[in-house]
């Protein structure tokens, strides 16, 4: 197969809006480097006779991609819960599934963790535990909770910073 020679700075000279573009539309910058890493090997593939644009080629391909990986997700999804609904009865007339876990004990780890986290969550630098409740609980963007509480974004993103990691110690221990 005779590959384009140009490929490889093509590939790179475009990488950083290949990454952007499929970060975009993923959510996730560990799945868009999956992705690259995937159209690198398919570009690569490619018969250079048959590939006037590679520009075009590389945005297409990866969004063939992410097409075919939320395909597949898809799929995985209505395959998992169709096993789940079988294994726990729903097709045999049930109209709920059943936890098979032991209930009690999984409640009472449970409403143990929300008094930690509940706990750590008081705990917190005042600051921090405002922007945390805004941002966590109450759902708002970072934008929101700095516009609410007039200050900056930057110090938003910083008061998260702190309360993010005063929880992960305190709920470590």
């Amino acid at each position: 197969m005779n590959v384009d020679p140009e490929l490889p700075s093509l590939f790179e000279h475009h990488r950083a809006e290949l990454l952007r573009f499929v970060t975009a539309r993923t959510g996730d910058v560990a799945e868009a480097e999956d992705i690259l890493q995937e159209l690198w090997l398919r570009a690569g593939a490619a018969p250079a006779a048959t590939v006037e644009h590679w520009r075009a080629y590389l945005f297409r391909s990866a969004n063939n991609l992410i097409i075919d990986r939320v395909r597949a997700r898809r799929r995985r999804e209505l395959r998992d819960r169709t096993w789940t609904e079988s294994l726990h009865g729903v097709a045999f007339g049930m109209t709920e599934i059943v936890d098979p876990a032991d209930a009690p004990d999984h409640a009472i780890e449970a409403d143990q963790e929300a008094r930690r986290l509940a706990a750590a969550i008081a705990a917190l630098p005042a600051g921090a535990r405002r922007v945390f409740e805004l941002h966590k609980v109450d759902g708002l963007s970072h934008t929101e909770v700095a516009a609410r509480l007039r200050i900056s974004r930057s110090g938003v993103e910083k008061h998260m910073a702190v309360a993010m990691k005063h929880l992960r110690r305190a709920l470590a221990d």
